[in-house]
């Protein structure tokens, strides 16, 4: 087992790999990562899909039996990403089952398409739950303000959700909200509050989306004090009354997950925003590579502070070069739901196009 990420493991830190593809399961990439690096869950979204069923030709037979079926190219990719992802949920599911239901995880998004529309989101959410069939398997929900209906209405279903595409201590706090007032109307109703959740904030983008506007000497910090300042609310809201009572009656925190976790800026270091979000009760959901590099050389010396640490000052400093990160969060989130509609657009159209020639060849 690799010394480096069996630490973040060991400090309470939750390792998923942000990628899933059929010949990770087949070559069996992803049962190693979880025996050596210490990979815990999973997650996906649909670039990750339109990459893995876009190239190559892993998923051609699984088309081509599918295609002849008549399936339109929706329904197919669900059948397919369902294939996969309850594969991967088995493979985790000792997990789930040793940390009773705290880690051991894989996720499935609803069609990004439904963004702005929370029932049928929400019927999405319930129909992908049923039809997957584990306990194991997060409904990607994104954290827009339908979205809040969305994740409070399936979390009161009993649907397990991931909340995606959050960007600000701001979106995330509306998202937890939603997820306790799913609880909270739970326990009135009678039902088991034990209905699992995550809340994905997104760190990179902010550093990608800033660095024409700012000089050099800003460059990488501002996903980082973003991350901190949305940790002090994640610490703080674990604190309140009102959670304690929902902990005492038998709810589960919807844990914190830091997404978006690759370095995109070639002169930074490859694992900067493994080690600066290195943080007890929380999740990192890590890109193959980065996982890679961070089993390789990384370090786990610091752990976030729970105080927010030097957050606010250094949102201030970026305030001061003109950054205005209240509407920045509110434009990449609007930016995060285009590129993945781009994608599943993409997506369906390349299972369109396979489906048309593997379908009708017989083969």
């Amino acid at each position: 087992m690799n010394l480096n990420t069996k630490k973040l493991h060991d400090l309470g830190q939750s390792l998923w790999i942000d990628n899933i593809s059929r010949e990770m399961l087949v070559k069996g990439t992803l049962a190693r990562y979880i025996s050596d690096y210490s990979v815990t869950g999973l997650t996906s979204n649909p670039t990750i899909f339109e990459h893995a069923i876009g190239h190559g030709s892993f998923y051609d037979e699984a088309i081509a039996r599918l295609a002849r079926r008549g399936k339109p190219a929706e329904e197919l990719f669900f059948t397919l990403a369902l294939e996969d992802l309850t594969r991967a949920a088995d493979l985790f599911r000792p997990i789930f089952d040793a940390t009773e239901g705290l880690d051991g995880w894989v996720s499935l998004e609803v069609s990004p398409v439904l963004s702005d529309n929370a029932t049928k989101t929400i019927q999405a959410a319930s129909s992908l739950h049923e039809a997957a069939d584990r306990p194991n398997l997060f409904i990607k929900i994104p954290g827009t303000p339908a979205g809040a209906q969305a994740i409070e209405e399936s979390i009161f279903n009993g649907v397990p959700v991931n909340v995606t595409l959050l960007f600000s201590r701001e979106q995330y706090v509306v998202s937890a909200e939603a997820y306790m007032r799913g609880i909270e109307r739970r326990l009135e109703a009678g039902l088991d509050p034990n209905v699992r959740s995550v809340a994905s904030l997104f760190v990179s983008r902010w550093d990608v989306a800033v660095k024409q506007e700012i000089s050099p000497a800003f460059h990488n910090r501002l996903g980082i004090a973003i991350a901190m300042r949305t940790y002090k609310a994640y610490r703080d809201l674990l604190a309140s009354p009102r959670w304690l009572k929902l902990d005492k009656a038998g709810a589960r925190p919807q844990r914190l997950l830091w997404a978006s976790t690759g370095t995109k800026d070639p002169a930074a270091p490859d694992t900067l925003y493994i080690e600066a979000l290195a943080a007890p009760d929380t999740i990192n959901t890590i890109p193959e590579k980065t996982l890679q590099d961070f089993a390789d050389h990384g370090k786990a010396d610091t752990v976030l502070p729970a105080d927010g640490g030097y957050a606010e000052a250094v949102l201030e400093e970026f305030r001061r070069e003109g950054v205005d990160d209240e509407a920045l969060a509110a434009r990449l989130q609007r930016e995060g739901g285009d590129a993945f509609t781009v994608s599943w657009q993409a997506l369906l159209a390349r299972i369109h196009e396979k489906s048309e020639v593997l379908g009708g060849s017989g083969s």
